[in-house]
């Protein structure tokens, strides 16, 4: 019986992910994850990935909500926040030809829910927990 290949991190990653520039501000970024039904933005500086946004650091940014700010007082306080004041950062990535194995173990260790990819410095996709479930229920 032949070994089987390892499925490597580009076959199932999202190609050209949706990002946004770490001077964005977070009023953007909400309705970019919103509109487009988004939970990771990777974030860039110069074309280099150095931070994941995620809906969890938008919620917790959230605080003006607790607080008590009705909705228009909190689209105006986005406003005002750069998203590299509340992304994850320093980000991990995966290189592309890595297999799905090693991606998933990544996230359980380091307790994330994606890995941008890049080759070559370069961000040439994402990789989701959603996108490993999927390919397993897919088999």
């Amino acid at each position: 019986m032949a070994p089987a290949i390892a499925l490597t991190v580009r076959e199932i990653m999202t190609k050209r992910p949706v990002t946004l520039e770490s001077d964005d501000i977070l009023d953007l970024a909400d309705d970019v994850m919103e509109l487009g039904r988004i939970r990771h933005l990777p974030i860039l500086e110069c074309g280099r990935v150095v931070g994941v946004l995620s809906q969890r650091d938008l919620f917790h940014s959230a605080l003006v909500k607790v607080l008590g700010f009705k909705q228009r007082e909190q689209k105006d306080l986005m406003r005002t926040i750069q998203v590299r004041g509340v992304m994850s950062q320093p980000v991990v990535t995966i290189l592309a030809d890595a297999s799905v194995k090693e991606a998933a173990r990544l996230m359980v260790e380091k307790k994330i829910g994606c890995l941008p990819v890049v080759e070559g410095g370069s961000l040439i996709g994402l990789v989701t927990e959603t996108d490993i479930l999927r390919h397993f229920a897919e088999r």
